[in-house]
């Protein structure tokens, strides 16, 4: 395949914009190479600048889980904006989608719409903070929850110490009340617990981690902490930014069964439009202003054209349950063709699968956390992703990307990727 244009294209950007990107990971700085410009793209389709089509296993980081283009949130939204664009006032489409997502999601009561995924995080903390009377916070090292101060912090002397900013621009005072655990790792947590007893506001956790590779929690875990956060007067707060309206309707609450005290939501529930929510039952919610002393708005939060993408992104996905069911099955099948083909090349690996995330890593051991996340063969990533390009297959540029599977994805193009893999890796 020819990329001129795109290269062109990027040429032109970096002048003008920091690396030539607006988010780090589309710069290709893990895989090496020129980004792809996108020109357009309909269902499971991505068409390039340079008159390609791609297979798309990103959807947009998520979003379009029936794929892109979708009529009915595309012709909601051309509709919409012909009535105006943005108000700063209340609008009806506002508590029309907040009664369907609350209808559909277990354990919530009220939501509230930010304009994104890293918005609805950042304000869940500021909320658990607000409500306990307590500063510290529990993160997991590799899960991601957007580029907010509180986020960026990585572990110091080990994951049982303060954290340290691994962004400049992170102060030190901001990342002492962040501490950092080991996803799936029950002991880490109750060390952080044990030393800094009635401390700790939250914990705050991806269900299924997305951003080291798409990673299960372990069979106990996510009740473990539960149960540590019953114990401690601490609450738990699950980011279903990615899980949430994709692995089941009420998202990863409701596959594991796990009730969480504050939701954090994105992707999916703006229909592709900038969009995120956070949501809890009535007793924290109220603690919202103007009902309570939590400080939180925006100019753009509840945007009419974000609210009518994401409402009729919800319909959907609520009047046809067997939705989930068809992305589990056409995961499954593309997760056996991969383990199948890979095996047959001879090619050390291991893949990680939840509902329609997945993700192939190269190497043998299993993937439960950052650190066995880190142990897998980047250059066999590196040619595997260019590969697959070649072949007009589009993954995530990152080995610590999980890909997401749209229902738009037909049984033809999940075998012609399954085909591309074993042609690409016979030359591994």
């Amino acid at each position: 395949m020819l990329y001129q244009r795109s290269s062109q294209l990027f040429a032109e950007a970096e002048k003008v914009i920091p690396g030539g990107v607006n988010s780090p990971v589309r710069a290709f700085k893990g895989v090496g190479g020129t980004p792809i410009f996108v020109k357009s793209a309909k269902g499971a389709y991505l068409f390039d600048e340079d008159g390609n089509k791609l297979i798309d296993y990103i959807n947009s980081w998520g979003p379009m889980i029936l794929g892109h283009a979708f009529e009915p949130v595309v012709n909601a939204v051309i509709e919409r904006a012909k009535l105006g664009t943005s108000f700063g006032m209340p609008t009806a489409l506002e508590t029309e989608i907040a009664e369907l997502a609350v209808s559909m999601v277990p354990n919530i009561d009220k939501i509230r719409f930010v304009n994104s995924g890293t918005e609805a995080c950042m304000s869940a903390i500021r909320l658990a903070r607000g409500f306990t009377n307590r500063d510290k916070i529990v993160k997991f090292a590799g899960c991601y929850h957007g580029h907010s101060d509180s986020f960026l912090i990585q572990a110091g002397s080990g994951g049982m110490t303060f954290g340290t900013p691994n962004s400049p621009g992170v102060t030190k005072g901001t990342a002492k009340d962040t501490l950092l655990a080991k996803y799936n790792d029950l002991n880490s947590v109750k060390e952080l617990f044990e030393s800094n007893k009635n401390e700790i506001a939250a914990i705050i956790i991806e269900p299924v981690a997305g951003n080291m590779g798409c990673i299960p929690p372990q069979k106990g875990f996510l009740e473990a902490l539960r149960m540590l956060c019953d114990e401690n007067g601490t609450l738990l707060i699950f980011d279903e930014v990615m899980t949430g309206f994709r692995l089941a309707k009420g998202g990863a609450q409701e596959l594991f069964g796990i009730k969480a005290d504050i939701v954090a939501f994105g992707k999916v529930i703006g229909g592709g439009l900038p969009v995120g929510a956070f949501a809890a039952r009535n007793e924290i919610m109220n603690y919202l202003a103007p009902l309570g002393p939590v400080y939180q708005a925006g100019t753009l939060s509840g945007n009419p054209l974000a609210m009518a993408a994401g409402l009729e992104m919800l319909k959907a996905l609520n009047s046809e349950p067997a939705i989930f069911e068809r992305l589990d099955q056409k995961t499954a099948y593309l997760e056996k063709g991969i383990a199948e083909k890979l095996t047959a090349n001879n090619v050390k690996f291991t893949i990680n699968r939840v509902g329609s995330m997945i993700s192939v890593h190269f190497d043998e051991a299993s993937v439960t956390d950052l650190q066995s996340a880190s142990k897998g063969d980047n250059e066999t990533f590196k040619k595997f992703f260019h590969g697959l390009l070649k072949e007009g297959v589009y993954i995530a540029p990152s080995a610590y990307e999980t890909w997401f599977i749209t229902d738009a994805l037909s049984y033809e193009d999940l075998d012609f990727t399954i085909n591309a893999i074993d042609k690409i890796s016979k030359e591994f």
